[in-house]
């Protein structure tokens, strides 16, 4: 029987107590691992905590936390909470202006600054507040984490967290508009984690690995303090160029990856093995279950009894690419408000094309229109200092709007079938839902982006950015891979949904450029307001495929 706990608070200090000499965390440093153990981590906090109050932080001020993930970021979030303060997680990616904006409006009274890529074009957006960086990972403040742990004593007190208190306020990424911060409480994550250990079933003590940014809620819940409840093995990876290597050297128990994630692994899979190659080799009864195996192996999985795929919609031909080897993707579904207790395909409980069954604890219902309504204990108290915002996320008897529009089948699994915001017309009047036929021509390995639009013009057209495959082919070849596709797609299509042309665009679309979230999903309004302009122009080319200028 796994225990349960109320509190992160509660749990580590089940395991500081019980697993004093046990590994926590490790974080690879110039290629080697440095190991905390869970009593020298609660050294750490306790110290933090005593440091924090010494410098003026009373409890219930607002502490930021901006850092990619590391050792420090699961021990600053519960110093944070052990001194009874609230968590303002920032993205690390964001730049100088979006930090000092949440800042300014979670009125935050200190922030700890981790590992970092650019930290010197991000640090004028911190105003004139206490700022302790960390030398470990060379974010050089007047105070810093090493230099206060050596200056105080452990905390004797440490704050006791209750159900409704709340525990962190967490800015959306955003596809559209302003960040909004949303708040959860202690009780809202603990509900979570326990529903989490109840149907995701994991050895004791299991190896997590932790690299999607920890700002997320899925990152912060299914990771962080997922592994602060089981007590798990928490490890990082170094940089992106070893990123391959480190999860490969951890083999984690469970797995969560963004479609991205997914789709990026199986491009250099078949960089190594071209698709006829792998078809011929898995063909073969005794060299298959080998190539498998060595394929899991590197890539990290050999030991995962979960994968998971989340944040955004994940093409079903892309899973069952995954399936051929073995390899099971479950895909979830959750957000922010509702604190990702939603809806989830489970190992053994897995139907493709579906986001899964509610989860324990969950009530779900279409409105009138078909958007996905969602009840339960773990739903955000509101969003930050935005009371008519959060009064428009819930219907009079208290279920969260999510935006997304789906459908139940007769087992119960949920279907999501676009997005309210994301729904644009054509200048026929017609009402688009873009999603599932971007999905379908993800199934195209040469397709690495892509963005179906169509406003003011008479037929949608599709904006893609060509994978690294893509790339390696001639333009000739290229619109030929991606005009199959569209020509295969259309038959099934509405008249007034089929694909009339094809843009190939110059530059990829990043988190840098503005035109991904830091969860790596387009950011349609910021692609369109970027590109709109040139839909009439490119509809009215005369070639299918046309190459943006």
């Amino acid at each position: 029987m796994t225990r349960r706990f109320s509190s992160p608070l509660e749990a580590f200090n089940h395991w500081v107590e019980s697993i004093p000499n046990e590994v926590f965390l490790r974080q690879p440093v110039n290629r080697k691992f440095v190991e905390f153990t869970f009593a020298e981590s609660n050294d750490q906090i306790l110290r933090m905590v005593s440091a924090l109050h010494n410098l003026g932080i009373q409890p219930g001020d607002h502490v930021a936390l901006l850092s990619k993930n590391c050792a420090h970021w699961i021990m600053a979030d519960l110093a944070i909470m052990a001194a009874g303060c609230i968590s303002i997680p920032i993205y690390p990616t964001l730049g100088a202006e979006s930090i000092h904006e949440i800042l300014d409006h979670s009125e935050s009274k200190a922030i700890i600054v981790g590992k970092l890529d650019d930290y010197a074009s991000q640090k004028a957006g911190i105003p004139d507040i206490l700022t302790i960086g960390i030398e470990m990972y060379g974010t050089m403040e007047h105070h810093t984490w090493e230099r206060l742990i050596a200056q105080h004593e452990p905390s004797a007190t440490v704050h006791e967290q209750t159900s409704d208190e709340l525990m962190t306020i967490m800015y959306t990424s955003g596809t559209t508009g302003q960040p909004k911060g949303v708040m959860h409480t202690v009780g809202a994550f603990a509900q979570l984690i326990n529903t989490a250990i109840d149907v995701i079933h994991l050895p004791e003590r299991p190896r997590h690995f932790s690299y999607l940014p920890m700002t997320h809620i899925a990152e912060r819940a299914g990771i962080e303090l997922s592994s602060v409840f089981r007590g798990a093995i928490v490890s990082f990876p170094e940089s992106l160029e070893t990123f391959a290597e480190d999860l490969s050297s951890v083999q984690p128990h469970i797995f969560f990856g963004v479609p991205r994630i997914w789709q990026k692994f199986q491009e250099k899979i078949l960089e190594k093995m071209p698709q006829k190659k792998l078809d011929h080799l898995l063909s073969l009864p005794l060299i298959g279950g080998l190539v498998k195996k060595k394929i899991k192996k590197k890539l990290g999985l050999s030991a995962s009894m979960a994968n998971f795929s989340g944040a955004a919609p994940i093409a079903v031909s892309l899973k069952q690419w995954y399936a051929r080897l073995d390899i099971i993707i479950n895909q979830a579904y959750g957000m922010t408000e509702d604190c990702i207790l939603s809806h989830f395909n489970l190992p053994g409980q897995n139907k493709f094309g579906t986001v899964g069954k509610p989860l324990p604890g969950v009530e779900s219902k279409l409105s009138a229109e078909g958007e996905i309504l969602i009840k339960s204990n773990c739903l955000m108290k509101g969003y930050y200092k935005e009371p008519e915002k959060t009064a428009e996320m819930f219907t009079e008897d208290g279920f969260l709007k999510t935006g997304d529009i789906g459908e139940f089948d007769h087992d119960g699994f949920l279907s999501i079938t676009g997005r309210v915001k994301d729904q644009f017309k054509t200048d026929k009047g017609k009402y688009i839902s873009p999603a599932p036929i971007e999905l379908q021509l993800l199934k195209n390995y040469d397709v690495d982006q892509v963005c179906v639009v169509g406003t003011g013009i008479p037929q949608p057209i599709a904006l893609i950015v060509p994978s690294e495959s893509g790339k390696k082919k001639s333009k000739e070849e290229l619109s030929q891979s991606v005009w199959q596709t569209i020509e295969e797609l259309n038959p099934s299509l509405e008249a007034y949904e089929k694909i009339a042309k094809a843009v190939i665009m110059k530059e990829i679309w990043s988190v840098e450029n503005g035109l991904m979230t830091p969860s790596l999903k387009v950011k349609r309004n910021r692609v369109e307001a970027l590109h709109m302009p040139m839909y009439p122009q490119w509809f009215d080319h005369e070639e299918s495929v046309v190459y943006e200028a």
